[in-house]
């Protein structure tokens, strides 16, 4: 299985060379929430989520899972299942998954800070797409549209996602 590596600005996976974007305040080794830094070190995909009304089944894997409207993502440290996909009603801080906005279209599940997440250490590291070339994430990695469907589709679980500073 290759690595997909994050590095100078660009992601390389199985040979090829994507433009990329990471966290606003560059890649570090000592991550914390909400500080827009991307997380170096070596990680694991754990997963993968997309938006069925919007990507079509066939350009994914079978383990990928669907999101909708009442899907979200747990950022609040202070609770059980901070760093982890959640249903709303949710009372407590989080970021919606379907959004209006194609960036979460596919989400690469990364596992920084998971399955046993450490409060503040940080949440939500994935790979999905840009908001435009090179503008900067709250912490995660993102490539165009293109580059990311053409990644989702040949990922496995368990690849290794190196992030170097």
């Amino acid at each position: 299985m290759q690595d997909l590596v994050v590095w100078r600005g660009q992601v390389r996976f199985m040979g090829r060379r994507f433009p990329a974007a990471v966290g606003r305040t560059g890649i570090t080794g000592a991550k914390r929430e909400g500080d827009g830094a991307t997380p170096a070190g070596v990680h694991r995909i754990i997963g993968m989520l997309y938006r069925a009304d919007r990507i079509g089944r066939g350009r994914l894997h079978r383990w990928a899972h669907k999101i909708g409207p009442r899907d979200l993502w747990s950022d609040a440290s202070g609770q059980a299942d901070y760093n982890r996909q959640v249903r709303a009603p949710y009372g407590f801080s989080h970021e919606r998954l379907s959004r209006p906005d194609p960036m979460y279209d596919v989400i690469v599940l990364t596992d920084w800070n998971w399955p046993d997440a450490k409060p503040g250490r940080g949440s939500a590291i994935f790979l999905h797409q840009w908001r435009r070339p090179g503008h900067p994430t709250a912490g995660c990695i993102a490539v165009c549209r293109d580059h990311l469907i053409w990644i989702a589709a040949r990922i496995r679980p368990g690849t290794r996602l190196v992030v170097k500073a």
